[in-house]
């Protein structure tokens, strides 16, 4: 059986095609099925006091891991929270440098359920921009996020983890 160089020609070209279309499918993928835990972001002036639900409380769990090649630790002061879905909170993370030059980092969040996702949203947070810490500095940073009220009555449990990775070159 002969293999015609076109049909062989084609081959790169579609698996080129097919990895350019995985990122697409990947955001239509984890938006059916809650995955990837993305946060939103949120105006203050947008939030609608008169929506908080203090029927129900919600606990939200926070977790901190810096990635390899990052000389920092990173932690919440306060590893967990009850909050009333629509009501505004506060949670402040501490960062230490272990170096004695200056590090550049960027925080990612996750949140798991990641169905929940879509209902927690940030007013502030570390995580809009790179951070840099000077030789042996020591921050506290705020996180204000709110859970929206149209969430679930399923989910009781909220999880959100943030990762620094390092920015520095080399």
């Amino acid at each position: 059986m002969k293999t015609s160089p076109l049909k062989l020609a084609m081959i790169p070209v579609l698996m080129f095609g097919f990895g350019f279309a995985l990122v697409p499918l990947y955001d239509v993928f984890c938006d059916i099925t809650g995955l990837n835990g993305k946060t939103g972001r949120i105006q203050a002036s947008d939030i609608d006091a008169s929506r908080v639900d203090t029927s129900r409380t919600i606990e939200v769990r926070f977790l901190a891991n810096t990635g390899t090649g990052l000389p920092w630790s990173f932690e919440p002061l306060v590893k967990k929270m009850e909050v009333h879905p629509g009501q505004v909170y506060e949670a402040i993370y501490r960062v230490r440098s272990s170096s004695k030059e200056k590090t550049l980092g960027q925080a990612i969040p996750s949140v798991s359920p990641g169905l929940a996702a879509e209902h927690f949203n940030k007013t502030e947070c570390f995580c809009f921009t790179q951070q840099a810490l000077e030789g042996y500095e020591t921050r506290d940073m705020p996180l204000r996020f709110i859970v929206g009220s149209d969430i679930s009555d399923k989910i009781e449990q909220i999880t959100l983890s943030y990762t620094f990775f390092s920015l520095d070159r080399g």
